[in-house]
């Protein structure tokens, strides 16, 4: 029935008074249209029945006539039939007047009846139309539920609601308006009172109805309203635990998962929390999860840290899980990083505890119990305590009485008092220190530490050896100030700021100043006045600039000076710590006038020795012409094609020759050496085959060795294959050193030649079984044109071993000989493999 719901009785009224309204109008249209359709009727009809009318009277009509009788008789017609019609249409309306009448009234019965309950005093309408009008607000609510009657004030629901009701209801008012979005809510007003609140929306109105409840709806809706805090904290509460970072899941009674949030979601590597149920995938191993379910049967919570795989690393996690009735609800917290940092720590106090055990400072920790918790091995030796007893945590007190006991205390005249004092380190607040002195002698610096949780910190240093070495330093100070006025050597110290620290006597004597001009305090800029007028060259100007200047390199500086009184110094700028700086004067008047004299010798020498290198090389050339053509001229006598020699003539030109080739070999060794010295040897470095080059020397020295019945081996099986050398003079040197070894060898004997490579060098070593060589003449075999006839079987001119240490140092390498009586002799040359840089010439 519309009158069990106000508001559909109201709408039913409304769209009563619509419906008369239409029917009226349809009514006054229908009337005109039958009006115009009879009177067109009947003029039709009269015109068609004009000429019949007229013929059958037998009077004679003119058309203008029967035109206006057609018409008349058409307007006569359609009267009739309008007549006829408009009053059945009357009688019809009046009967439809009669109904409708009867509805209207029917209709207002049932508004008077919806406004009476509209108006009723447990229920308040608040209705907006869609033109953004005033709200119009129907009904009222009881005294007793405390809201206003005044429209503002009404409408004002925060101030007579509940801040969490008025909250709520804003919003879903909000929502109703905005998105008609209908809603049903449970308010309660300042006074305790509940309400419900309904919102709806047709397409131009939008209803909120406030409804006061009886004590059965009100104990329904106070549950409900419960029930909505319970839901909003659950909402916040899942919101809050889906924003932590750590696991977090829910489980029925069955132990099967209802809920995670997102970090769980994340450590099992699923999508999203639902992915996570739905899959059901387990963040913690199979043994933890029945160790929680034992404990959840027992009803006691679990918590324990266990290990478990989290984003592909292995974690260490606190797991919590309590259990009720309906369920349980558990949480992980990663403490891997706790973990990690308390290993760390535990790293960090063994190391500190390792490192100080080592020091020889002696270190005790007392906790805020006066209770010893760590020392090291320094305060055990220090008081040689028993080991157990130290261990056993004793307290400070007894340690210092038991110290006293032992006497490896001093006594005090007022032991309480003393002892009171020093345990006062742990009630104060900054560190304290003090001297003790031990009956043996020893002295030590006590600094006791608070520490801001109670405890203190005892470093005992033992000042014994630094007292001493005070001391020394003194008298080291006081002999070093004798020295300093002692020496002969002037010696002066200037500060930063260029005054004189300190100077000696000598400084004085040599450079002829009043004592009070170099006394401490002066400036530099003072002695450089005064030595303005001792000497032409001032090299005053310089120690000013180098003392008091910014030189950021401080280099020492050394030189000389001659005074006017012919005097000769040699001076030396030195810079000491702290930017102060030290100069120092020799008197070297007499040695300089010896270097003088040496100087002048020297240069006598050098151009003898000039003399002589011009003279070798002069008549090296003039030599080497007249031996080229006498070797050709002698080459030419030997053939057949000169004429026939008889024996004698042939042994004649072999003497020749062979004297000619020897006085050749001199000539160029000669030129070798000049070319040497004056540094216009350059090296054509390739890579030389070793195997190739040795066996070019050996053929070139094997028919001298076999005149003498001597044998030559080579070794090269450890020699590299190449060697990055000059070619031809590798081979002059292996040619020299197995002439020189030939010539030293007995008859019958043997030369070796061995080639190696040690590192990244290679050694060619040539041996021989004669006699060796003494130590006198082995200091000289290296010096040319010196002859060693000592078992040679003939004397040369003293140049080959000179010419292979020439070529040897010429490639970057040494030359090294081994050799003693009844050892032979064994020379040994060794060159860099891949030479970095080669010398101009021979040292």
């Amino acid at each position: 029935m519309p009158s069990n719901d106000p508001l559909q009785a109201g709408m039913l009224v409304s769209r009563c008074g619509q419906a008369v309204t239409s029917l009226l109008q349809t009514g006054r249209r229908t009337v005109r249209h039958l009006t115009m359709l009879a009177t067109g009727s009947a003029s039709i009809a009269l015109l068609a029945a004009s000429p019949a009318l007229a013929q059958s009277g037998g009077f004679v009509m003119s058309t203008l006539e029967v035109i206006q009788f057609a018409t008349f008789c058409g307007i006569l017609f359609a009267a009739m039939i309008s007549a006829v019609w408009l009053i059945r249409e009357r009688g019809r309306t009046a009967a439809e007047n009669v109904d409708l009448r009867t509805r209207v009234a029917e209709l207002g019965t049932q508004a008077q009846r919806a406004d009476a309950l509209l108006n009723m005093r447990d229920q308040r309408i608040v209705v907006w139309d869609a033109e953004g009008k005033r709200p119009d607000l129907v009904g009222g609510l009881p005294i007793e539920a405390g809201a206003p009657e005044e429209r503002a004030a009404f409408l004002a629901f925060g101030r007579w609601l509940m801040p969490r009701s008025a909250a709520a209801l804003d919003h879903a008012v909000s929502a109703l308006r905005d998105h008609a979005t209908p809603f049903e809510l449970t308010v309660e007003t300042q006074n305790g009172a509940l309400l419900d609140v309904q919102g709806r929306r047709s397409p131009s109105l939008a209803l909120l109805r406030f409804t006061s409840l009886s004590q059965a709806q009100r104990a329904h809706a106070a549950l409900r309203l419960e029930h909505q805090k319970l839901e909003g904290e659950r909402a916040a509460l899942l919101t809050l635990l889906d924003a932590l970072d750590l696991p977090f899941w829910l489980r029925d009674a069955g132990g099967r998962m209802q809920w995670v949030n997102a970090a769980y979601a994340k450590a099992v590597d699923a999508a999203d929390p639902a992915a996570a149920i739905r899959e059901g995938r387990e963040l913690l191993g199979t043994p933890v999860r029945a160790a929680i379910a034992a404990e959840v049967a027992q009803g006691r919570a679990f918590k324990q840290t266990v290990s478990t795989v989290i984003g592909g690393d292995r974690r260490m996690v606190d797991v919590t899980d309590a259990a009720t009735p309906q369920g349980s609800a558990g949480i992980a917290c990663d403490v891997s990083e706790i973990e990690a940092m308390r290993a760390e720590h535990e790293r960090t106090v063994k190391s500190h505890s390792d490192t100080l055990d080592q020091i020889n400072t002696a270190i005790a920790i007392f906790d805020a119990d006066q209770k010893l918790r760590f020392f090291n091995q320094a305060f055990q030796r220090l008081w040689d305590l028993d080991l157990g007893f130290l261990e056993s945590a004793p307290d400070h007190a007894l340690m210092l009485d038991r110290l006293r006991s032992e006497r490896k205390l001093a006594e005090q005249p007022e032991w309480r008092r003393w002892k009171e004092n020093v345990l006062a380190a742990y009630r104060a607040v900054e560190p304290i220190a003090d001297q003790w002195y031990l009956p043996d002698g020893r002295t030590l610096r006590v600094v006791g530490n608070p520490q801001p949780r109670g405890g203190a910190t005892w470093v005992f240093e033992n000042l014994t050896e630094q007292i001493d070495l005070e001391s020394r330093y003194r008298t080291a100070v006081r002999v070093q100030g004798e020295t300093l006025d002692n020496l002969a050597e002037g010696v002066a110290v200037f500060g930063p700021d260029g005054r004189v620290r300190l100077s000696n006597p000598a400084f004085h004597q040599l450079w002829d100043l009043p004592a009070d001009l170099a006394a401490p305090g002066t400036h530099i800029s003072a002695l450089r006045e005064a030595a303005d007028a001792r000497t032409a060259a001032n090299p005053w100007n310089d120690f000013v600039a180098s003392v008091t200047g910014f030189d950021e390199e401080r280099r020492d500086r050394q030189g000389q000076v001659e005074l006017t009184s012919g005097k000769i110094l040699r001076h030396a700028l030195i810079h000491l710590p702290n930017g102060q700086s030290m100069i120092t004067f020799v008197d070297i008047t007499d040695s300089a006038n010896i270097e003088r004299a040496l100087t002048d010798k020297n240069e006598a020498l050098l151009k003898s020795e000039q003399l002589k290198n011009d003279f070798v090389q002069h008549v090296s050339y003039e030599l080497r012409s007249p031996l080229t053509n006498i070797i050709g001229f002698t080459e030419l006598l030997t053939q057949p094609t000169t004429g026939p020699l008889n024996e004698k003539q042939r042994d004649y030109l072999d003497h020749i020759g062979s004297s000619s080739s020897v006085l050749l070999n001199v000539v160029n060794d000669i030129l070798d050496l000049a070319t040497v010295d004056a540094g216009m040897v350059a090296l054509d470095i390739a890579e030389v085959p070793v195997a190739e080059t040795v066996q070019a020397a050996v053929e070139l020295v094997d028919e001298r060795l076999k005149e003498h019945a001597i044998s030559l081996r080579t070794d090269l099986s450890h020699a590299p294959r190449t060697l990055f050398a000059d070619e031809h003079r590798i081979k002059q040197i292996l040619v020299n050193l197995l002439s020189n070894a030939g010539n030293f060898a007995p008859e019958g004997s043997s030369v070796t030649l061995t080639c190696l490579e040690h590192e990244n060098d290679v050694v060619f070593s040539v041996h021989d079984d004669g006699p060796g060589m003494p130590d006198d003449v082995l200091d000289t075999v290296f010096r040319r044109f010196e002859p060693r006839a000592n078992g040679g079987r003939r004397r040369g001119a003293g140049l080959g071993l000179s010419i292979v240490k020439s070529f040897v140092e010429l490639h970057g390498g040494v030359i090294d000989i081994h050799t003693g009586e009844g050892r032979g002799t064994t020379v040994i040359c060794r060159f860099p493999n891949r030479p970095t840089q080669m010398r101009e010439a021979a040292e």
